[in-house]
């Protein structure tokens, strides 16, 4: 339960050398704090070019921990679009009109009107189809509620999601600012599976977890709720209680949530794809253009890529995730360390979000 796990904390090396014991110290006093936050378990992957070492805290949460990444799905999808940008078989500035006609139409929404660029960066204007996780938000009836039971046990296919998102007027004109949207990337997975005849899934697969050794990273299986093992309990707290959330069908997830990863496989696909071993050198810059959005006052958004300044300085690239159950934030800094941060709950509040981006902004200046 939140709020009762004691700040036992273990840390293992998948390699030598062992990990600095005055940097181990600081690490088990930042994952410390969010369980004093009330957060039931915390895990801290840190990965430099010579070793990988892991630090827990808190509830059950095996070293090779499974856990569903959230958001960080955008990343993989928006390297699959780079990947097909660069074989000349997708136009970053066309309009997605050019490759899925008739898809984004009504209430004001026009695909001729959006480019591809515009999705991967959030800059489209459309509405989302996912309704906010706070159960005390205003959703919009027709929005998808993530908590909700109805969604939670439901198989949903991409077109159903935006035709969800039909339903609703544009958020602001194209190319306007940058307002963080999932439509945007299930539509970007719809893109993908029509230009190379294969689910999103399985070019994910065959373009970056295979060629990368991402043994445990994927997209769970129609109607697959659960988390492969091994893999800690997700929690959720709902009206005041602490549930184990673990269970669901992700589909509602999609191209912009639904996958499934450990955080020294995240930190290996991050590193990889920032050091340019995924991408040539001129797609790797174009998603490192960012521009302000709306989820950070600090950070840019790039191309499915977050710019992160941390407040000592170090920088970082990366992404991050919340979906029921879980939340991640990571991010390569320049001098080669990957680090993921993963706890087995979303915020349930103000308090909890900032007891989190505090943590994370330490172990960035301490990994």
């Amino acid at each position: 339960m939140a709020g009762t796990a004691s700040g036992l904390l273990a840390a293992t090396a998948c390699q030598n050398p062992a990990p600095n014991s005055g940097a181990a110290s600081v690490i088990e006093k930042i994952l410390d704090s969010v369980l004093h936050a009330g957060f039931p378990g915390a895990q801290a992957v840190v990965s430099d070019p010579s070793a990988t070492h892991t630090y827990t805290a808190g509830a059950a949460f095996p070293d090779d921990a499974r856990i569903r990444i959230g958001s960080n799905t955008k990343t993989f999808v928006a390297t699959v679009v780079l990947q097909l940008s660069t074989e000349g078989r997708v136009n970053l500035d066309a309009p997605i009109e050019q490759y899925l006609p008739g898809l984004i139409q009504g209430n004001g929404n026009d695909g001729n009107r959006i480019t591809v660029r515009q999705l991967l960066q959030h800059t489209s204007g459309l509405p989302d189809y996912l309704g906010t996780a706070d159960p005390a938000a205003h959703n919009r009836p027709e929005q998808v509620n993530p908590l909700a039971d109805a969604s939670r046990r439901r198989h949903y296919e991409p077109a159903d999601l935006v035709r969800v998102a039909m339903t609703m007027p544009p958020r602001f004109e194209p190319g306007a600012r940058s307002v963080y949207t999932n439509t945007n990337y299930i539509v970007l997975g719809m893109l993908i599976e029509r230009v190379t005849g294969q689910t999103a899934a399985a070019a994910i697969e065959g373009r970056i977890n295979e060629p990368l050794g991402l043994r445990n990273t994927y997209f769970p299986a129609a109607g697959e709720i659960g988390i492969r093992d091994p893999h800690p309990i997700g929690y959720q707290r709902i009206d005041g209680k602490t549930i184990d959330f673990t269970d669901l069908d992700p589909s509602w997830g999609g191209t912009a949530g639904a996958m499934i990863s450990t955080g020294a496989e995240l930190n290996r696909f991050f590193s990889a794809l920032l050091s340019g071993k995924l991408l040539a050198a001129d797609q790797l810059a174009q998603m490192q253009r960012t521009m302000p959005f709306d989820r950070s006052q600090t950070d840019g958004y790039g191309l499915g890529l977050i710019h992160h300044p941390s407040s000592c300085g170090k920088e970082s690239w990366g992404h991050g995730g919340s979906i029921p159950g879980f939340q991640t934030a990571n991010g390569r800094r320049s001098d080669g360390t990957a680090l993921t941060f993963i706890v087995n709950q979303m915020p349930a509040d103000e308090d909890q979000s900032k007891a989190f981006d505090k943590a994370f902004d330490e172990l960035m200046c301490t990994a």
